[in-house]
């Protein structure tokens, strides 16, 4: 399950929806996450040099910021 929910934010995550704001593009994947069923996540903002843990399911602010996926 947990790769079909990384799978599908990695999918929402294109180059195309790279130039969206970060809060309106992690909002975009969180609700396709829940959608699937998933609770007990977090969605992280994080630099791109911090991003270090989890799986990066987004980049935004120019490349500049990653979207980070963990399980709680």
């Amino acid at each position: 399950m947990r790769h079909i929910v990384i799978g599908t934010a990695l999918l929402a995550a294109s180059p195309i929806l790279s130039a969206k704001p970060c809060e309106e593009l992690g909002a975009e994947i969180s609700a396709k996450i829940e959608s699937k069923g998933v609770r007990g996540y977090s969605l992280k903002l994080m630099p791109v040099a911090d991003a270090t843990e989890g799986s990066v399911v987004g980049t935004c602010d120019g490349g500049a910021s990653k979207l980070v996926y963990r399980r709680r």
